[in-house]
């Protein structure tokens, strides 16, 4: 019987990191402290390849968390973003809120193990696409110019980021919390 060729072996390696990593997405977005080992259970393979295709609980981490901004940009990319920026706002957060409570826990493991500036960069994206609503929002006159675009944005994800920690801990009930959140951040706009 032949070997595998290297295209295959390719092939399986890329399903291999593909189901790792989508492992790692889910368990530490129920558990922070989700263990490698808890990991590799989840995607079906062993220890060994998993560290074979992620050398340390970081990148694999790393991995995860930028998987779920990958998605979760794609997410926000279909949000309308047009007419009046407090309807889009409105829009855009409540998009937004689905994301950060879906992934408040894989942000908690990252920020164990990742430098906050490795993470900052991660979400320059999101954090960009805001930014821009903020300064159109500015523009029109509906939101506060006392305060500059991006910590208008800083405010915004500290508080999406709170409220989510609130949520984990059950300080803060989750049905009430989108509403919370986005009455929240209209009101520091809108000043």
């Amino acid at each position: 019987m032949a070997a595998p060729t290297s295209g295959r072996r390719r092939a399986d390696a890329e399903r291999n990191i593909a189901r790792i990593v989508a492992a790692a997405r889910a368990e530490l977005s129920s558990d922070p402290n989700a263990t490698v080992d808890d990991i590799a259970r989840a995607a079906g393979v062993g220890r060994m390849t998993l560290y074979g295709h992620f050398r340390t609980r970081p990148e694999l981490v790393e991995a995860a968390l930028t998987e779920a901004l990958e998605a979760g940009a794609a997410v926000l990319s279909a949000v309308d973003l047009a007419g009046d920026a407090r309807a889009a706002m409105e829009r855009l957060l409540t998009s937004s809120w689905a994301l950060v409570a879906e992934s408040s826990a894989l942000l908690v493991a990252a920020e164990a193990v990742l430098p906050a500036e490795r993470i900052r960069r991660l979400h320059d994206a999101p954090a960009a696409r805001m930014a821009d609503l903020v300064r159109r929002g500015q523009e029109q006159g509906v939101f506060r110019t006392d305060m500059s675009a991006a910590w208008l944005v800083d405010v915004a994800h500290f508080i999406l980021h709170g409220a989510a920690g609130q949520v984990r801990t059950g300080r803060l009930d989750a049905d009430d919390a989108a509403g919370l959140v986005t009455r929240s951040i209209q009101s520091v706009l809108a000043g």
